[in-house]
């Protein structure tokens, strides 16, 4: 783990803005800098970085943060991951606690690995012949850093001969321990080095070329390598999946190869295993539609259903395409079919007409029980749906299956007004004197006396953050940066935590007044409370503790 203080002296040595200024134009405007966006598209700059404050804040989309935090969004970073590419930057030397030095062991064993299994493959003409056939060119090869392992032993002398200790082979799952002694676990195979989303190596797939039963095996699961978490080819495609808001799934490392060859660069594969819940936070970053581009036999269907179920309950947007006559991504493109694929891609069916389809495919519609066990199916699914979306399929879902649209909408209910809302005039006055408590932590901290939260009305969300003094919150971004905002002299400060106290309390006088909701002798109490008591003191200068009034 990096140390903390190491993660506090970078802080300390860096600036945002030659961070930011990293990656978009920077223009000086007053005491910040403006640019356009880089979270969301925009034509007038909203994007505001305060080098006093050292964080910046989107008036547009609501994104904000500090220097760690912009590079680990926009760049789909770990925390650790964003300290170490900030710091690599600005040679910056970071310092780690105990621990450090296995993890580094285990990352250069396996990238010795990967450069000795490369280096096997360029005297192999008989897996490259193979390579070849299937129609993988030789920059393809390079660019995903394809190998070849051979015999166990040579394996074993390999690590041995590169002083890597046995339990260090052991934990990233290449050497184990038998009965006869030590051994490979990946042999005689077309190697595929697997790296996380940051570009660092934490395993290997393998492919038989020979009649072995099992034609791809993985590394095994280890402290780096979690094929439940991992995709195939991510490193190399979230730049274009970033930027063209697409992710292309598949079944199979060649899949993933041949379509960024074939121009398909979104393109990644899962490890050997179906798409888990565990795949969704990687799925989520940039916010991409989901391409599930599966074989169409009965495994790839059965495969794609699972996988556009989830995907569909879970929020996602995107499509099912199940490729036609058991031929497979990559059998198309080395066949130079590339038209064919990108029509297959522009033809895909949306994740939840696929699933309905596919479980009504299921029954036999013709006979009344088995309509009504698809029914029965399909509402239960979209149940899991957001209200919109399940309202936009209910009349798809009821012609697949022939029932009245009725029946699905039995028992629902609507619920549309609140998404809806109308934001007030803004009141500049109460949100120069929040920005005031923000920049005057000693006073927030004593003003809760004073002023109860219900008093600051629709700021009162703003009021918890500023007593809480929670400046990396998105509200206090907004204030710190709002230039037209102004911050309060602090020697001017009780009087203004006077004058917002009388504005309300008058405010409160006013609608007393006029409130039939409340007992005449009710209201006369607090109107001589108000008249006789709290207004007249405050306006002699003292501060009254709110729980001491029992009026508000």
């Amino acid at each position: 783990m990096i140390d903390t203080a190491s993660i506090e002296n970078l802080k300390n040595t860096i600036d945002i803005v030659d961070v930011i200024g990293n990656y978009i134009e920077l223009k000086k405007s007053g005491a910040n800098y403006k640019a356009c966006c880089p979270f969301h598209g925009e034509k007038t700059a909203s994007f505001v970085v305060s080098p006093n404050k050292q964080i910046y804040h989107c008036f547009g989309c609501g994104v904000g943060g500090d220097s760690i935090k912009f590079v680990m969004d926009l760049e789909k970073l770990t925390y650790p991951e964003a300290v170490e590419k900030i710091a690599s930057s600005f040679n910056f030397t970071l310092h780690y606690t105990q621990g450090k030095g296995d993890l580094s062991e285990s990352k250069k064993a396996l990238e010795s690995l990967e450069l000795w299994y490369q280096k096997n493959l360029s005297s192999k003409s008989e897996v490259l012949a193979y390579l070849h056939k299937r129609g993988v060119n030789q920059n393809s090869i390079e660019q995903f850093g394809v190998g070849y392992v051979g015999e166990s032993k040579d394996v074993v002398r390999f690590l041995e001969s590169t002083l890597v200790p046995f339990n260090v082979s052991e934990e990233i799952g290449v050497l184990a321990k038998g009965e006869g002694g030590i051994y490979a676990r990946l042999t005689n195979r077309i190697t595929f080095p697997i790296y996380n989303q940051s570009g660092a190596i934490v395993g290997f797939g393998g492919r038989t070329i020979s009649n072995h039963p099992a034609k791809y095996i993985n590394s095994p699961q280890t402290k780096l390598f979690n094929k439940s978490k991992l995709l195939y080819g991510y490193n190399i495609a979230k730049e274009h999946i970033y930027a063209n808001k697409k992710i292309i799934i598949t079944e199979g490392y060649l899949d993933v190869i041949m379509l960024h060859q074939g121009g398909f660069k979104e393109a990644v594969a899962t490890l050997g295993t179906a798409l888990t819940n565990e795949h969704l936070p990687l799925l989520r970053k940039g916010d991409p539609k989901i391409v599930l581009a599966y074989d169409g036999d009965k495994a790839g269907v059965a495969a794609a259903l699972k996988a556009a179920t989830m995907l569909s309950i879970a929020g996602f947007d995107g499509g099912v395409v199940l490729f036609p006559d058991n031929a497979d991504p990559a059998d198309l493109i080395a066949n130079a079919q590339i038209s064919l694929v990108a029509q297959l891609f522009r033809e895909q069916k949306p994740l939840v007409e696929f699933v309905i389809q596919s479980l009504a495919s299921g029954f036999d519609l013709s006979n009344p029980k088995e309509k009504e066990n698809a029914f029965d199916a399909i509402k239960s699914y979209m149940s899991g749906l957001s209200d919109i979306i399940k309202d936009s399929y209910t009349p798809y879902a009821s012609s697949v299956i022939g029932v009245p649209i009725s029946l699905f909408q039995k028992g629902q209910k609507k619920n549309f007004a609140a998404t809806v809302g109308i934001q007030s005039k803004e009141d500049t006055a109460k949100l120069c004197f929040l920005k005031s408590l923000l920049e005057y932590p000693d006073i927030a901290s004593i003003v809760g006396k004073y002023i109860h939260p219900s008093m600051l009305g629709e700021y009162q969300s703003h009021y918890d953050v500023v007593c809480q003094n929670d400046k990396e919150h998105e509200l206090a971004r907004t204030l710190f940066l709002r230039e037209d905002i102004m911050v309060i002299d602090k020697a001017e400060m009780q009087k203004s935590i006077r004058d917002f106290l009388i504005n309300f309390y008058e405010d409160k006088l006013k609608n007393i007044t006029n409130d039939k909701n409340i007992s005449t002798a009710t209201k006369m109490l607090q109107i001589r409370k108000l008249k006789a008591d709290i207004l007249p003191r405050l306006k002699k200068g003292e501060l009254i503790e709110h729980e001491s009034i029992g009026v508000i």
